[in-house]
């Protein structure tokens, strides 16, 4: 008869919470429990019990192989109390700046021109204000508070981090409202500038054929705007911090993409067409999002039905994390896993290589919904800066001495760091 996983043993009510170090708790699973308990283990976060997923092979098994016995969604107490069960499923300068703000206005107008159909300037206070209480609400969730109240939800009127993403969440939903009647007021049905004009077009469409229980109404929108927003905006703008660092910590990669853009696009616009025109650049972007890995724990899954994985029992309901950090990490999948190494992405010609073990944005039924539009937003914005900008340290600072600490939250990020941009044609 086939067992649950095995896993470290547990105290009543706070579960493995004392072995645990709730700001990395993908490095506890991977470092501590994976190595003495193998690939497919227990943990109890809290109360809640927990099957964790690790190494490549096993988490391609479940997601793909096993995708719809794994397909279901886990939806944390933080989530629930967001969406309650709703939603759709450069500059010049010869001094250091930090690029954070900029990288997060940009990418966060590619998501607004698809949802509302127009950009915002940057110096908008609306857009600004909506930019800081996505990354802000990013940051709050991934913090030791927040994965406390997620094992304990009973204890979500004593934290404070709680409050602060629910007023977050309350702001983020007056300023939508907002943007949202301006373009129903403006709505011609036959024209559809955006997202959220497809919406109001079916919305009105539903309520004039008298549809019920119709998918089409205000919160469902409001929260498929936002989340659209927040995680557009925040995975985009992180990845390309970090690829920005990257280039100035090693100004030999930085010239080799530099070398290869000059020699096939010249001083053109770059096109998306491009990028397989590219491939030691596509090979920079693929290593920037493996090794920056910055959603290590990937969105937790739940069992749709009761399964035999591996020899193991797991029953319907249970929680499921599949770490992607261990994934994009594994020492049996590539050469140098814990090193920035492009060449993990070419072959011996220098062609561009897809590896199976490359999952940024999971797989399965639970893969990104935006991977494509990712993939575009990073290979655009990257290859232009690189083809117009040097990137370099700010005076007095060696590349040796730019950090590569990261800053944790739900996503990982890093922490605040300036560097110098100087025109290419100068």
């Amino acid at each position: 008869m086939e067992n649950d996983p095995l896993g470290p043993s547990h105290l009543p009510l706070l579960g493995n919470l004392l072995q645990t170090d709730l700001k990395r708790p993908h490095n506890t699973c991977v470092r501590s429990f994976s190595k003495k308990y193998g690939s497919v283990f227990t943990v109890y976060f809290g109360p809640t019990k927990v099957v964790v997923l690790t190494g490549y092979k096993t988490v391609k098994e479940a997601l793909v192989n096993y995708s719809e016995e794994f397909g279901d969604r886990s939806i944390t107490p933080i989530l629930n109390d967001i969406n309650h069960g709703h939603g759709m499923r450069f500059l010049l300068t010869g001094e250091a700046f930090d690029t954070k703000c900029l990288l997060s206005c940009a990418s966060s107008n590619v998501i607004c021109s698809i949802v509302y159909g127009s950009r915002f300037e940057y110096n908008d206070s609306v857009f600004k204000e909506m930019i800081r209480i996505a990354s802000d609400t990013i940051r709050l969730a991934g913090s030791a508070e927040i994965q406390l109240y997620n094992m304990f939800p009973w204890s979500g009127s004593l934290l404070q981090k709680r409050m602060l993403i629910l007023q977050n969440h309350e702001k983020n939903v007056a300023m939508n409202k907002g943007l949202i009647q301006n373009l129903k007021e403006t709505l011609i049905t036959d024209e559809c500038r955006g997202l959220v004009d497809c919406f109001l077009t079916r919305q009105q469409k539903d309520e004039e054929a008298h549809v019920v229980d119709s998918l089409y109404h205000e919160k469902n929108l409001l929260c498929a705007v936002s989340s659209l927003f927040g995680a557009g905006t925040e995975t985009t703008a992180t990845t390309l911090h970090w690829a920005l660092l990257f280039m100035t910590k090693y100004p030999h990669i930085q010239n080799q993409v530099h070398a290869e853009l000059g020699s096939i696009v010249g001083k053109r616009q770059i096109n998306a067409d491009d990028r397989k025109l590219l491939p030691y650049t596509n090979a920079v972007i693929h290593e920037t999002q493996r090794f920056a890995d910055i959603l290590p724990l990937a969105i937790p899954h739940q069992m749709a039905s009761d399964v035999i994985f591996q020899g193991y029992r797991i029953k319907k309901g249970t929680t499921v994390f599949p770490l992607l950090t261990s994934v994009l990490h594994d020492e049996n999948e590539w050469e140098s896993p814990h090193t920035f190494n492009p060449s993990h992405f070419l072959d011996e010609q220098g062609k561009f290589i897809q590896r199976d073990a490359f999952m940024p944005f999971s797989a399965g039924r639970r893969v990104c919904l935006g991977e494509s539009l990712a993939k575009m937003e990073l290979f655009l914005f990257f290859s232009s800066l690189v083809q117009h900008f040097k990137f370099s340290p700010p005076p007095g600072i060696t590349e040796d001495e730019l950090d590569l600490t990261p800053d944790l939250g739900f996503t990982i990020g890093l922490l605040p760091y300036e560097l110098c941009a100087t025109n290419r044609t100068c």
